[in-house]
């Protein structure tokens, strides 16, 4: 990726790519943010309310554009695709949001080669791999969002807990973004100090802690927020602004992407969150921590969630693609 282009074209002019785009003009990451939905006139809508507020941001091109623009691009969101529903789950999605990732993704690789493409759809980590055996590019430059806002969940959530600033809280949720998704209790520390560390010196103004309500409050988030306005945007957009400037500004931040994992805990050919270095080449590689066993056969298991789906996807698809024939 050339260091002078910081293009970014969003595919998907919803709530979630809007509010990215929106998210992205205010930082001067980028100098160019393309929308491209197939509702032109929504993208274009979208757009002309950005741009009537660039007096008060970084200066940046903003426009409505179509697949074409994806040439030249630094990145390339994509974020179109079903809307989950309230009730729903994210792995509900995946037969319809599979068919629109396919789509999307022949277009996009018609258009570019060199761009890195992050996935948001969901189930982000099941298009994530399917992206990757689509485009036929190296698959540490597409990376999915994966886990990223669920770790900005666990650390509000400990942050709470702990009468801390949340800036001081390092932890990170692993795994499937979804329901199987793991909280690395080992690798969590406040101010430099495990846990444990921080609740000897905090003594008895610490309450009780009970971490499996933490990682079904993390898990069931995103449900409650669907319930209560019908999507999450906001924070997925600001995650989404993290990814992107780990890559623009080639800065090696260790993020929980979700990418094509190959060996690493002895989990292969899936694609899920581990903590990895994100640069300019996307994700570099993928961090391996010493986990506590736990931790280690809970990803397997999340690991094997997504492969299930993912096989059935793929016989699906060949079931289909021979009653064609």
């Amino acid at each position: 990726m050339p260091v002078s282009e910081r293009k970014v074209v969003i595919v998907g002019a919803g709530a979630v790519g809007s509010t990215c785009a929106f998210s992205l003009m205010r930082t001067g990451l980028a100098d160019e943010i393309v929308l491209v939905d197939l509702d032109r006139r929504r993208a274009e809508g979208e757009v002309a309310d950005m741009n009537h507020g660039l007096s008060f941001v970084p200066p940046v091109e903003i426009r409505a554009g179509d697949y074409t623009d994806c040439k030249k691009a630094s990145i390339i969101v994509i974020s179109a695709g079903a809307k989950q529903q309230p009730g729903q789950s994210r792995l509900d999605l995946v037969n319809q949001n599979v068919r629109i990732c396919r789509s999307i993704v022949d277009r996009v690789v018609e258009n570019s080669q060199d761009a890195i493409m992050i996935m948001v759809t969901n189930p982000v980590d099941v298009l994530t791999y399917f992206a990757i055996k689509c485009a036929g590019w190296p698959p540490g430059r597409i990376i999915g969002s994966g886990t990223v806002l669920d770790s900005a969940r666990f650390r509000y959530l400990l942050s709470r807990l702990y009468q801390v600033d949340v800036r001081n809280v390092h932890a990170y949720v692993a795994g499937e973004h979804g329901d199987s998704e793991v909280a690395l209790w080992s690798m969590t520390h406040i101010g430099g100090m495990s846990v444990e560390d921080y609740c000897k010196i905090c003594g008895s103004r610490i309450p009780p802690v009970n971490r499996d309500d933490i990682l079904n409050q993390v898990r069931e988030s995103a449900y409650h927020v669907i319930e209560s306005k019908g999507a999450t945007n906001y924070a997925v957009s600001l995650a989404l602004e993290r990814i992107i400037g780990a890559i623009l500004r080639d800065e090696n931040s260790i993020l929980t992407v979700s990418s094509m994992i190959d060996g690493v805990y002895g989990i292969r050919n899936v694609c899920l969150s581990l903590p990895s270095l994100v640069n300019r080449k996307g994700v570099d590689h993928v961090m391996y921590a010493t986990l506590d066993q736990a931790e280690v056969d809970a990803l397997h298991k999340s690991a094997e969630a997504l492969r299930e789906v993912i096989e059935r996807v793929e016989a699906e698809s060949y079931s289909d693609e021979k009653a064609k024939g």
